[in-house]
Order: structure tokens, then sequence, then C-alpha cells
């Protein structure tokens, strides 16, 4: 008997090469997906604004890095005693304000120049609940601890995240036309309002998303991370001890179902390789003798170059680079 609903995905699609730019927006998934290219050694720029969760911030985010226009220091406010704003994540805010700002427009300049040259961007939609300045009517992208009661909250109508979202990968397209949009819905659950509110609020972003793909068949499409967290492992023990965020077994077989649907043979086989090397870099020696120390980092650099003389393109990833200069 088979006691699983295995979600199939297209195996046929092999659109990316390991040597081809991915761009990955969205909730906290994208940063897990991210982190398994980075890991891969593929040329990944994950979350350049942060974690973001809602899509009409999402929207907001691919416009200001199509335009690349710059964060201004008048928007920054001061909370816990650090300089935010509300486009980026907590991760940019810091004590010295002119380093916060000088921060945050150096992400939005390196994200405008990468997504020109991208093949692919992942965009990861989290939830549809957005909480709105009342000052300003602006939808953030996070709240940093500022008090509740400067903040509407409510649900995003269907309506109002497929227009943003046709909007942004209208203007996606015209920027570089050889990009393709994936859509995904984070399998993690937003729990905090209840789970009526999360399924409620996932299903809208499937159907919105869904409404997006069905205009521009041409160049987006949907990937089921939602669906094979949810139908396909369908188990606690594939979620963290949170219950909340899916478990590191949980994300390499995502990862895993990823690769197979885009990923052609000969960037599987570069993928394995990488993998294995990246493992050897970030491992450090459990010894206090320096000459088995060095022989390690020496034969580590060996390995790297190597690498590099078979797949040139790697040389001027910063994770390598001590070991090749």
């Amino acid at each position: 008997m088979n006691f699983r609903t295995a979600i199939k995905t297209p195996e046929d699609r092999q659109m990316l090469h390991h040597s081809d730019a991915v761009m990955l927006l969205g909730s906290c998934f994208s940063d897990n997906i991210g982190g398994k290219m980075r890991g891969a050694m593929m040329q990944a720029t994950v979350n350049p604004f942060g974690t973001i969760y809602n899509p009409l911030s999402i929207a907001a985010s691919v416009k200001r890095i199509i335009t690349g226009e710059r964060i201004a220091g008048m928007t920054l406010f001061q909370q816990s005693g650090v300089w935010n704003s509300f486009a980026f994540h907590s991760r940019y805010s810091m004590a010295d304000k002119d380093a916060a700002l000088e921060r945050m427009n150096a992400r939005i300049e390196e994200a405008h120049k990468a997504l020109k040259h991208c093949k692919m961007l992942v965009v990861t939609l989290g939830t549809a609940v957005v909480y709105r300045l009342l000052a300003t009517g602006e939808v953030v992208s996070n709240c940093h601890k500022v008090p509740q009661h400067e903040f509407s909250r409510e649900m995003a109508s269907v309506t109002q995240m497929t227009t943003a979202m046709n909007e942004m990968v209208e203007a996606l397209h015209d920027y570089n036309p050889e990009l393709h949009i994936v859509f995904t819905i984070s399998p993690i659950r937003h729990i905090a309002d209840g789970l009526e509110t999360n399924s409620l609020s996932k299903a809208m972003l499937r159907v919105a998303a869904n409404n997006v793909i069905k205009g521009h068949k041409e160049y987006t499409e949907y990937f089921p991370s939602y669906e094979i967290v949810m139908d396909d492992l369908r188990d606690y023990r594939f979620y963290a001890t949170d219950m909340v965020h899916p478990s590191d077994v949980a994300v390499e077989y995502i990862w895993q179902t990823f690769q197979a649907t885009y990923l052609d043979d000969r960037a599987a086989q570069a993928i394995a390789r990488c993998e294995r090397v990246m493992k050897r870099i970030n491992h450090r020696p459990m010894s206090n003798n320096s000459e088995v120390v060095d022989r390690f980092n020496n034969d580590t650099a060996t390995v790297v170059k190597n690498l590099v003389k078979e797949y040139p393109y790697l040389e001027n990833l910063s994770e390598i680079k001590n070991f090749i200069d």
C-alpha cells in the first residue's frame, strides 16, 4: 500500500545551469532554499531587503530594486536604540544612522545590478496579512517592534495582491526579458492569529498567485513548496521543534525536488561536487597543532583551485576567494 500522496513536478524543465544567477525574495523559506543554493556555490542573491512576508511589500521591494531608488535618510526612524527602515528587515538596523543608510542603499544597488542578469527569480509568499502604518498609509515590510497602535492590521484582498503582483511581473519582464519568475507559497505556518487565519491567508495567496500566472504563462509558473509539506510529507516530524518552520529534512526534500524540476543534469553534478567542497571549506580541524591545520588548509586550497579549473565561473565567488588569491 502507498501511504503517501507524492507531489509530482515536471522534471523536464531543466531551465537552470549551475552558472546561472538566481534571486530569491520573500518569506524566510527563501532564505532556506537560497542557503541551499549558496551552499552549492550557485550565484544566488537572497532576500536583499531581508525577510518579507506579504505580496504587497514584496512588490514594493521589487519596484525599488528595478528603479534603484535609494532609501532617504529622513525615512529612517529610531526604535529600540537602532535606526530602522520600514522597507528593510531588522538585520539591517544599526545604532549609527549613516552606517545603516549606507548598508541599505548598498544592498539596493547590488540587487539592482544582480537582477538585470538573473535567469530566475523565486518569489515566496508567506502571508496575506499586512500591517499599514497609520501615519502614512504605507504597508510595511517589518514593524520593528513599533507599538501596535501605530498600525492597522488587515488581510489584503485577492484583488489587491493580484494587481500588485501583476504590475510587479510586468515591470520585471520589461527590466529583464530573459527572467523566469517562479512563485511559491511558504510552508511556514503563521499561527499567531490562529490556524483559521493562516489557512485563509494561504488560500488567498494561492489564488492570487494563480491569477498572475494565468496572465503571464510565458515567463511565470508555480512551484509547490507548500503542497509538498502539507500534502506529501504531511507529518509533524517534518517540522522543527516550534511546529511552525519546516525541519532541515523537509527543506532538503524540497531542495531536491526543486533541483529535479529546474536544474539540468550537468548542474546536478556540479552541485553535488560543490556541496562537498563547501562543507570542507566550512570545516574547522579539531586540532591545535599548527602543522595539521596548515596542511588541512593547503589541501583545501588545492581542492578549491581544482574545482575552479573545472568551473571557471566560480572564480569570483566570495566564499572561495581566500583560497585562490
